[in-house]
């Protein structure tokens, strides 16, 4: 009984580990691997790999995915070839440390997202958990240094992450929208090809207009990680917790991704965890916390089941 009850949490754990192997991998293979060549082939293994699964479940109910065009694309730009671009393009020249903690906010945006697309209010809880996570993503971008946001010094690499996450809050307030008739790995490989197809010409533009990747063991190996085991395997992992804790205790793991992430870029990449970056992701956590927790308490736990989709990165 005891290990069928940490199964759960075991799962949710391995998620995050997985996850935060991504931001790792891929700020390592950076000067073999070209941003949109590593968005594009992250999804191969992906389309590969679910396609026995995909194909079958589809046989006969093509008309789902006809019928619900619209949302799907939109999903597929948002959660894959827009969000892992703009990811991959921040770690060609930020470290791994500063985008895990950056990833943090998340939620947050995600949360604004809502108040946009949904026409929900926003809380006193809400405003000021924006605010102090907004003074922690500030203390991380300028280096703790209050004198670079006076003169607007900010890292480039930093600002392609930040500007990541408001396509993750999109995709992930519109998930809820999806087909019913699809299950989950259906779905992502169905998003998948989308991405594909979406990511296609900009990769096509990559590799003659500025540089191609360049096949090395590293490179083929990472991106089969991100494509089989950051990308099926932790998505599976991370639905199977869900569906036995409740997305509302499953949130709580959230923050896990930095914490793995800064362990293996020091372990893996040699980077540093310096005193800014302890206070930025205090400040961003306690942000979240104080933005989420009366929301969940009155709302049946429904903003976070939002929150904690915004993790499948």
């Amino acid at each position: 009984m005891r290990h069928h009850r940490a199964l759960p949490w075991a799962l949710l754990v391995a998620a995050s580990l997985l996850w935060a192997g991504n931001w790792v991998a891929s700020r390592g293979i950076r000067e073999t691997m070209p941003p949109i060549a590593l968005t594009f082939w992250r999804w191969v293994p992906v389309a590969l790999v679910l396609a026995p699964v995909a194909l079958p479940s589809l046989r006969g109910r093509w008309s789902l995915v006809r019928d619900n065009w619209r949302i799907l694309l939109i999903l597929g730009a948002t959660g894959i070839p827009l969000f892992t671009a703009f990811v991959y393009l921040g770690l060609q020249t930020t470290e791994a440390v500063n985008a895990v903690i950056l990833n943090s906010s998340m939620p947050l945006f995600t949360l604004l997202c809502s108040w946009v697309i949904e026409r929900e209010t926003a809380t006193r809880n809400q405003i000021a958990g924006l605010v102090i996570s907004l003074a922690g993503i500030l203390v991380i971008v300028c280096r703790g240094d209050p004198a670079q946001i006076l003169q607007l010094e900010f890292h480039r690499g930093d600002a392609w992450i930040l500007l990541a996450m408001p396509f993750w809050g999109i995709y992930s307030v519109l998930l809820k929208r999806r087909p019913k008739g699809l299950d989950g790995l259906t779905l992502l490989w169905v998003l998948a090809i989308i991405g594909l197809l979406l990511v296609l010409p900009f990769y096509v533009a990559e590799t003659l207009l500025d540089r191609a990747p360049r096949l090395t063991w590293g490179s083929v190996a990472t991106v089969l990680y991100l494509g089989i085991f950051a990308s099926v395997i932790a998505y599976w992992c991370w639905n199977e917790g869900v569906a036995r804790v409740g997305a509302n205790r499953a949130g709580f793991t959230i923050h896990l991704l930095p914490a793995f992430g800064t362990v293996l870029a020091i372990v893996f990449l040699g980077e540093t965890f310096r005193p800014f970056h302890a206070a930025g992701i205090a400040a961003i956590v306690a942000g979240v916390f104080v933005a989420t927790a009366a929301q969940s308490a009155s709302s049946g736990g429904r903003t976070a089941r939002n929150i904690t989709s915004s993790r499948r990165s």
